[in-house]
């Protein structure tokens, strides 16, 4: 990733967590990573995926809480009460996290008992134009 896809992305991360702490910094391990921070505390990577000729990421957050304290936890984290944790319907293993009305991305359980979740955002090449 170069340094302009890092600012389009850091900026899509800031606007749509809801925080203008979020940095987006090369990898340190692989240049076409990125890492994720928020002060200094690393709470994620971007991966890229460039197959078939269209250029996407992969924004993934470990969370270290439980169902119960999840849409606070990420409330707190981001400073914003605008983020929401909506169930899936027929899935218990997994809920969305919207901003406001916005779908951002899936959080799954990573273990049976939902001790520990992972949120996954999918950013697409376009979603990065604005930016």
């Amino acid at each position: 990733m170069d340094k302009a896809e890092l600012k389009k992305l850091q900026g899509f991360l800031r606007q749509s967590l809801g925080n203008d702490g979020i940095r987006v910094a090369p990898a340190k391990r692989n240049p076409d990573d990125a890492e994720v921070l928020l002060g200094e505390r690393q709470i994620g990577g971007i991966t890229v995926d460039d197959e078939d000729g269209d250029r996407s990421f992969a924004f993934e957050m470990k969370i270290p809480v439980e169902r119960p304290i999840l849409q606070d936890y990420l409330r707190r984290l981001f400073e914003t009460d605008k983020l929401k944790i909506v169930p899936r319907g027929k899935k218990n293993d997994s809920v969305e996290l919207n901003n406001g009305d916005d779908f951002l991305g899936v959080i799954s359980a990573d273990d049976p008992k939902g001790k520990s979740y992972t949120l996954q955002i999918a950013i697409l090449d376009f979603d990065l134009d604005a930016f």
